[in-house]
């Protein structure tokens, strides 16, 4: 058999993905040096995938005098139920300002104002101050709509419909990450595209749930990719479920699309099927403001304890605002309704709690490079800024900011740095092994609807130690069925054919977050456990799961505060230069 075939380019830094992380990271490497070949590389299509242009709610950053960075770093870290790698949680709050700042200027996106003329902040759950900056309920079009014409605007070139299939090893010594094989989903055809950086912003997506709210084209690519090449990965249990993703029929994609949380920050009450305010069982003080993993968590417990509505959901209810308040203030979601034959504005919405975060990820620094040289992550690719909760506003906040980090930090490096050859017969494999599930065999679909079902009921929202083991051997079993699964016809526009890569890479990452939640032996954050409902006192720890010999391995490493202590609070710091 011949080897297989493809074509090679050559670049400075590599991108993989376009939302927000993709996007920021690609404006900032051609601001700091604009004679760096850049090229970018998306799964679906330039400014119309993934998750960033599906971000409703907003944008956490602290403008007012009367709020501050500390204080947005606090709530971080107490929704973070203090596992947050400090340093990264320090670097998203107090960048976060320019970041807006520089979205306004240089992009040309424009926000929602008061009054007054300054940007409007709103009220989002499990934070001390209204600082979640938007653009009525479809902030991220405005974000990714703006910073893609200044891409085109730049020049810097685009691959669509390009999905990534492997990391390329250099092929010299030292463990170097020197680009990724893309397979260009309209051919069928291969391109190894060998750089000096490359960047995971492909988005994780939880998409292997039964309710999910992200773009449905994410499968955990570069998660998947960056594991097979060596990546350490950090806090993989962690993984954040809205509590408020629409109800509908049976089977339908669009069931778990989120109604945001500025819902809840306007007032909105939760409602089980007896019309009970039931966030008054769980947090009476805060109710539907209280953090994501809590409510979500009472929803649905409600649900499992037979309080839910017929089709196993609960309601979300703004009528009692005004509809014109609701029309006026959530336009977005008010048309989404309609489509689906609900009325937002005058009557209860059927919801569930959706898969939406996960906050591990590749651990990376402050840089945002990971443990493996070359390799970059930002957005949701990366793991340790979030800890074990998100809070609404901290994404795309999150994938802006350290897009612009990895960005200066790729241009930099790639400035002054040699192109390393790529590893030709590894690269040659990993063709030959996504060729290899082309022909007859057993259909994809079967294998990513039972893992839909099994991480829902036994690695979802609440977990116990004999339901995770469990889960474990039969995510196995689904991994061992992805990898003889095959796809029919040939290699142009074979949606079999991507659905059998994304079956694997899925099972990939749904076997980190169960080891991981095996080995976190408490409830913390999103992470609960029934037969282990405590937080454990004293060392607080982040799992860390790398592999060793082929197989994963697992250890504890303590959480290091590099910043506070539980306990105490933030001292002010010197004023942040919004610019930098």
């Amino acid at each position: 058999m011949s080897n297989p075939a493809f074509q090679v380019r050559k670049c400075d830094v590599l991108i993989l993905g376009s939302g927000g992380a993709g996007l920021l990271a690609a404006l900032a490497a051609y601001e700091d040096d604009p004679a760096l070949d850049i090229l970018i590389a998306v799964k679906g299509l330039f400014g119309k995938s993934g998750c960033t242009r599906m971000v409703q709610g907003g944008y956490n950053v602290a403008l007012s005098e009367s709020d501050s960075v500390e204080n947005h770093f606090m709530d971080t870290v107490r929704a973070g139920a203090w596992l947050n790698d400090q340093d990264l949680a320090w670097e998203l709050v107090s960048r976060a300002p320019g970041c807006i700042l520089r979205l306004e200027t240089v992009c040309g996106a424009f926000f929602d104002r008061s009054p007054d003329g300054e940007i409007h902040q709103k009220a989002f759950a499990g934070q001390s101050f209204d600082r979640t900056v938007h653009k009525g309920d479809l902030t991220g079009i405005e974000l990714t709509n703006r910073a893609s014409e200044q891409i085109v605007r730049r020049e810097i070139p685009v691959l669509e419909e390009r999905r990534a299939i492997a990391l390329l090893s250099a092929s010299g010594a030292g463990g170097r990450v020197a680009g990724a094989m893309l397979l260009d989903i309209q051919s069928g055809e291969f391109t190894a595209v060998n750089a000096k950086c490359t960047l995971l912003a492909t988005g994780g997506g939880p998409t292997f749930y039964k309710y999910s709210a992200c773009a449905q084209e994410l499968a955990t690519d570069g998660m998947a990719m960056a594991w097979e090449a060596g990546a350490d990965f950090c806090d993989m249990e962690m993984v954040q479920f809205h509590p408020t993703g629409i109800l509908t029929g049976e089977g339908l994609q669009i069931t778990g699309t989120l109604l945001e949380e500025g819902l809840r920050g306007a007032g909105g009450h939760l409602l089980n099927g007896q019309g009970e305010r039931y966030m008054e069982r769980y947090d009476p003080e805060r109710m539907e403001r209280s953090t994501r993993d809590l409510v979500a968590r009472a929803g649905y417990t409600e649900i499992k304890e037979g309080r839910g509505t017929e089709n196993g959901g609960v309601f979300i209810d703004v009528s009692h605002l005004g509809a014109d308040f609701v029309r006026m203030n959530f336009r977005g979601m008010v048309d989404r309704c309609a489509d689906l034959g609900f009325d937002l504005a005058g009557a209860p919405v059927e919801v569930s709690p959706t898969a939406h975060y996960m906050m591990g990820g590749a651990k990376i620094d402050t840089g945002c490079r990971t443990s493996l040289p070359g390799l970059f992550a930002a957005g949701e690719d990366a793991g340790g800024t979030h800890g074990a909760n998100r809070l609404g506003g901290n994404g795309v906040a999150n994938s802006t900011v350290f897009g612009e980090v990895a960005g200066r930090e790729m241009a930099a490096e790639a400035g002054g740095a040699p192109l390393e050859s790529f590893d030709r017969g590894a690269a040659e494999a990993s063709v030959a092994e996504a060729l290899g599930a082309l022909g007859d065999g057993d259909s994809p679909y079967p294998v990513r609807a039972s893992l839909k079902e099994l991480m829902w009921e036994k690695i979802g929202l609440r977990r116990n130690g004999a339901d995770l083991a469990a889960g474990l051997e039969e995510i196995a079993s689904l991994g061992e069925r992805a990898a003889r699964a095959r796809a029919g016809g040939g290699q142009a526009y074979n949606i079999a054919w991507q659905n059998v890569l994304d079956a694997r890479n899925q099972a990939t990452v749904a076997e980190l977050i169960a080891r991981s939640a095996i080995e976190r032996d408490e409830s913390r954050g999103s992470h609960y456990r029934d037969d282990i409902p405590e937080q454990k006192q004293g060392a607080l720890y982040n799992v860390f799961i790398s592999k060793r010999d082929g197989k994963a391995a697992v250890e504890r490493r303590p959480v290091r505060f590099t910043r506070v202590k539980p306990g105490e609070e933030l001292a002010a710091a010197e004023p942040v230069n919004f610019m930098d």
